[in-house]
């Protein structure tokens, strides 16, 4: 399959429900269609006269997420005019946010503007309308009603009208009177209790719901309504494929019916409630918080481990000479965890071997006082040893030297030089000999 075919195949209009459109509508006089689609709505709209009025008094607005109907009342020349104020003034006070009291400002302030157009000789006095205004955005919708137009929500095939009529049969059927049926037939089913364009101090009724992906919403004339029970409204709304096939469907039912009066419908599907898009939202808010959290936990470890660096010392070989760091001797990831900060003129290899082994790795200290401290201790070990060596030194060498003083003592049978043992046997003699002179004397 080529590329073009695929994308015809892609575009293609689902077929429509078989036996639901009884009557053709696409070609109608006095019909208008719109629809069309977002990121999150998608829509399909269409009015018709009627089989049996001569002009269309109903007028719809498309101004999204903005939608609403509104029937007109008044008579010929008249009652649309009423509608298309009520439209116009809705489309430029709508809100700019889903609130319902706002939007029910808006309709009330329509209805203002029917009234100020009747005194302006815009159309006729006592020309009205109704109005059923949704807003909607992703999963919720703010509704502004007046009058007997309707709103439906079509959720998981079934069919709720969430609107009240404003009309003398529908209290007759609040009241238990009449069913809902007896009163799309009453006599006084045209009876409105409240509309547009009469009272200077309507007030609109206003609420807000939640939509979900799949829900389908109708807005629609009493054009539909009072020609098609709710039962065939949801029938064809759950067999129509899209929003604009179930709006030209209901629109052929209720020709189909009769057509006695102007029918409008819009219909709204649900598309993209946000659910996906608030859970992404919620998944990218727990890993930032688990990622903050990290990052946290990161920055409490890398600060621990900056303090208990900072607050450790040692001594160390710089390049032959004893050195003052602070830090831990080592590196991690290429970045040294130690600085210089003293060096010394002691010399490494005048310290004992054990201790240059000691340094190679690094010989911690409390601070950099204590540093000192050792540094002045080795200075001095070396300084001793140096003059112990240099005594010695000293002392070999006055030994070996022969201009030596007289008390220093000589070697043991030298020429020329009396020994204590010669002295003693000279001394000896000298006795013997003097002692045996006086005995010869004596005799």
């Amino acid at each position: 399959m080529s590329s073009e075919e695929l994308k015809k195949t892609a575009t293609a209009e689902p077929a429509n429900a078989p036996g639901r459109a009884e009557m053709a509508v696409e070609s109608r006089q006095g019909s208008d269609v719109a629809n069309g689609a977002n990121e999150y709505i998608s829509w399909g709209a269409r009015t018709d006269v009627g089989l049996v009025r001569g002009h269309n008094e109903d007028s719809f607005l498309i101004q999204v997420p903005v939608f609403a109907v509104c029937d007109g009342m008044g008579g010929h020349a008249a009652g649309e005019v009423a509608s298309a104020i009520a439209v116009k003034s809705i489309a430029g006070a709508s809100p700019a946010t889903c609130d319902d009291v706002l939007l029910g400002a808006a309709v009330e302030g329509a209805n203002a503007a029917v009234i100020k157009g009747a005194e302006k000789g815009i159309g006729k006095l006592g020309m009205g309308c109704t109005a059923s205004c949704c807003y909607v955005d992703r999963g919720r919708m703010a509704i502004a009603h007046v009058g007997d137009s309707r709103i439906y929500l079509l959720r998981h095939g079934a069919l709720v009208r969430v609107t009240h009529d404003h009309s003398y049969v529908e209290e007759l059927v609040d009241s238990g009177q009449i069913t809902p049926d007896e009163a799309r037939t009453h006599p006084s089913r045209s009876i409105i209790t409240r509309a547009l364009g009469s009272d200077p101090d309507m007030y609109a009724d206003h609420f807000s719901l939640e939509v979900s992906n799949g829900d389908r919403i109708i807005l629609c004339s009493d054009g539909l309504s009072s020609m098609i029970p709710d039962s065939e409204i949801e029938a064809v709304a759950v067999s129509s494929a899209t929003p604009q096939q179930a709006a030209d469907n209901l629109v052929a039912s209720a020709l189909t019916a009769g057509g006695l009066d102007n029918v409008t419908v819009i219909v709204v599907d649900v598309t993209d409630d946000g659910t996906a898009e608030l859970h992404r939202k919620n998944l990218l808010k727990r890993v930032g918080v688990v990622a903050g959290v990290l990052v946290a936990l990161l920055a409490l470890t890398v600060g621990i481990v900056f303090a208990f660096i900072r607050g450790e010392w040692y001594l160390g070989n710089n390049n032959g000479t004893v050195a003052i760091y602070q830090g831990v001797n080592g590196s991690f990831m290429g970045v040294s965890m130690n600085s210089l900060v003293e060096e010394s003129a002691v010399s490494v290899s005048d310290l004992p071997s054990s201790v240059q082994d000691q340094l190679d790795e690094g010989i911690r200290v409390t601070n950099e006082q204590a540093g000192r401290e050792t540094l002045n201790a080795y200075r001095a070990q070396i300084d001793n040893e140096k003059s112990a060596a240099a005594n010695v030194a000293d002392a070999a060498s006055s030994e070996g030297d022969p201009g030596a003083p007289a008390d220093a003592p000589a070697d043991s049978g030298a020429p020329g030089t009396d020994t204590s043992a010669d002295a003693s046997a000279d001394t000896s003699a000298d006795t013997t000999s003097t002692t045996t002179d006086a005995a010869k004397g004596g005799e």
